[in-house]
C-alpha cells in the first residue's frame, strides 16, 4: 500500500511524540538552548557569524561505533545530540531568498526511516523545529545550495578543524562533507595558505576568539544548570559511599569500578563523565589510572577512586582516597590529613575574585611544608610527589570552559593530591602511599558552596562509613570457572 505524504508525515510525528514520551522530563529546556545563543550573539563581534559543528561519529572497531557524544559547545547551544549538523549564529540579522529575516540557522541530518531502524529515532527538520525550537532549519543536504556570501563579514568565527573526521561514502552530507562544503564556502585553504598576491586575499577567518567567547558564556553557570551538576554531583558521591561500606580486601579494582557505575545507572545518569579510576596500592600514583586490572586488592593498601557521573551532560568529578581494611595505617593517615589540610587551606581562598591559580599554590606550599617534617623530601627539594594543580571547572566538559578567575557561578574542583611510588627516595614506609582528596564547589557572591560534602573526607568520617552495612554483602554471583565446568587447579 502506498501512503500519501500527508500520511507519512502524521506517522512521522507519532513516532516523535513517542520518542519524546520515552525521554526524562528534566532536561534543558529549548528556552535555555535559545538564551544561550542570544547570549552569545550579543558578545559576537559586528558584521559577524559564530560557527559550530556537530561532534564527529568515533569508530570504536570495524563496523562498531563508539556511544555518540555531542559537542559540549553544540549542545549547550542547541540541545541538538545527533551528528552531522551544523549552526550559523549571525551578529545580524540576514535577508533570506523568500524575503524573511533571520539571525540563526541549523543544518540537521534528515529523517531516514532505514537508517533509524538500526540506529534510533532522528529529529530531523521538523522534529529540530518542533522540540528545540528552530525557525530556520535544514536537512544538511540542503547546506551545499545554501548561499551566502561570507567574504561580506568582517569576522567568521569558529574552531579550527583537526582533520580527524572520517567520511561516510554513502552520505554525501556527512560531517566530513559538511566541513569541505564549508572550506569552499568561506575559502579556508586560500585565506590559510600564504599569499604571493600582490593584493593579499583579506582574512576574515577567526579561530582564537570563540574559546574565550564560549569560556565567557559557560563558566558562569544558570541556575538550570546547577540544579543538573548537584544531581551529578550528589551521585557520584552515593557511589563513594556505597564503596566505601562495600569495599573489602580481595576485590578487584573492576569490582570497585562496577560498584560504583551500578550507582550512577541506578540514578538514571547516562554516561561517565571521563573514564573511572581506580587505583590500589601503588597503582594509585598513576594519575590518570584507567586500567583498573588488579584482580585483588590487599588490605594493606589505600584505594584511590577518582570517579564522576554524567547527568543530563553535566558531569561531577569527585576522588576519595579510602583504606580498604577499613582503618588507615599511622603513615597513610598522615599523609591523608596533610592532603586534607592542604584543601580545607585551599577552600579558605575559594571566592569570587581569587586566581584558580592561587588555589594550587596554597596546597603546594602546605604540602611542601609537611613533606618537609615528616623527612620525605629535603629543603627546597624538587620532586613529583605532587605534579599537578588543583582547581579547573566543570560542566558540560569534565575540565570544562571558563576563565582564570573565580566568579560568581563558576563550578569547580579543589583537588590536591600526594603520590609516592615504589623505590622512591624516601624511607621505605611511605613508598605505594598515594591520596587524592577532590570535592565539587559552587562559588557563590561572598565564597563557596560546598557541592560534594555528602562523600566522608576525614579520616574518622570514612573508617565510621566503612563500619556501615552494605546492600551488596548478600550480593552473590556464581563463579565462573565452576559455572563453564572447569576444574579448580
Amino acid at each position: 500500500m502506498r501512503l500519501s505524504f500527508s500520511l507519512l508525515f502524521f506517522f512521522s510525528s507519532l513516532s516523535l511524540l513517542a520518542q519524546e514520551a520515552d525521554l526524562p522530563n528534566d532536561f534543558l529546556s529549548k528556552d535555555f538552548h535559545k538564551e544561550r545563543r542570544a547570549k552569545l550573539r550579543a558578545n559576537l563581534p559586528a558584521n559577524s557569524v559564530a560557527v559550530f559543528f556537530a561532534n564527529a561519529v568515533r569508530n570504536r572497531a570495524n563496523d562498531v561505533d563508539y556511544v555518540y557524544h555531542q559537542d559540549p559547545d553544540f549542545y549547550y547551544l542547541t540541545g541538538y545530540k545527533e551528528p552531522d549538523a551544523i549552526l550559523f549564529v549571525f551578529k545580524e540579522s540576514q535577508l533570506a531568498a523568500n524575503a524573511t529575516r533571520y539571525n540563526e540557522i541549523l543544518f540537521v541530518q534528515p529523517r531516514n526511516a532505514q537508517r533509524e531502524m538500526w540506529t534510533g529515532r532522528r529529529l530531523g527538520e521538523q522534529g529540530t523545529k518542533d522540540v528545540l525550537g528552530f525557525q530556520q532549519t535544514f536537512n544538511n543536504s540542503e547546506f551545499k545550495r545554501y548561499n551566502v556570501d561570507f567574504s561580506k563579514f568582517d569576522k567568521i568565527l569558529f574552531f579550527d578543524f583537526q582533520n580527524d573526521v572520517r567520511d561516510n561514502p554513502k552520505d554525501s552530507s556527512d560531517l566530513y562533507d559538511l566541513i569541505i562544503q564549508f572550506k569552499a564556502k568561506v575559502k579556508y585553504a586560500e585565506k590559510n595558505a600564504p599569499s604571493l598576491a600582490v593584493e593579499p586575499v583579506k582574512n576574515n577567518l577567526d579561530m582564537k576568539s570563540l574559546a574565550d567567547q564560549m569560556a565567557k558564556l559557560r563558566g558562569i553557570k544558570t541556575k538550570a544548570e546547577i540544579e543538573l551538576i548537584r544531581k551529578a554531583v550528589a551521585i557520584s558521591c552515593l557511589g563513594q559511599v556505597e564503596v566505601m561500606k562495600a569495599i573489602k580486601p580481595g576485590m578487584s579494582e573492576r569490582e570497585i569500578q562496577g560498584i560504583h557505575e551500578f550507582i550512577y545507572k541506578k540514578y538514571q545518569a547516562e554516561d561517565l563523565g571521563y573514564p573511572s579510576i581506580v587505583g590500589a596500592g601503588h597503582n594509585g600514583c598513576i594519575l590518570h589510572y584507567i586500567d583498573n586490572y588488579k584482580p585483588s586488592v590487599s588490605s594493606k593498601e589505600l584505594i584511590l577512586m577518582d570517579l564522576g557521573a554524567e547527568f543530563h551532560g553535566y558531569s561531577a568529578d569527585i576522588t576519595r582516597t579510602i583504606p580498604v581494611n577499613g582503618k588507615f595505617s599511622p603513615e597513610q593517615k598522615l599523609i591523608y590529613e596533610l592532603v586534607l589540610f592542604a584543601q580545607e587551606e585551599a577552600m579558605k581562598i575559594a571566592r569570587p575574585g581569587t586566581l584558580r591559580q592561587a588555589l594550587t599554590d596554597t596546597c603546594r606550599a602546605v604540602i611542601n611544608r609537611g613533606l618537609l617534617q615528616l623527612g620525605i623530601i629535603k629543603p627546597n627539594e624538587k620532586h613529583l610527589y605532587f605534579p599537578h594543580g588543583v582547581c579547573h571547572h566543570i560542566g558540560l566538559d569534565v575540565h570544562d570552559r571558563g576563565g582564570p578567575v573565580l566568579e560568581e557561578y563558576n563550578t569547580v574542583t579543589i583537588e590536591p593530591g600526594i603520590y609516592i611510588p615504589d623505590n622512591a627516595a624516601c624511607d621505605k614506609k611511605w613508598w605505594g602511599i598515594a591520596v587524592r582528596i577532590e570535592d565539587d564547589y559552587l562559588i557563590t557572591k561572598d565564597g563557596y558552596e560546598h557541592l560534594s560534602k555528602i562523600a566522608p573526607r576525614t579520616v574518622k568520617e570514612i573508617e565510621d562509613m566503612m563500619k556501615q552495612p552494605s546492600v551488596f554483602e548478600t550480593f552473590t554471583v556464581p563463579e565462573l570457572d565452576k559455572l563453564m565446568g572447569k576444574p579448580k587447579n
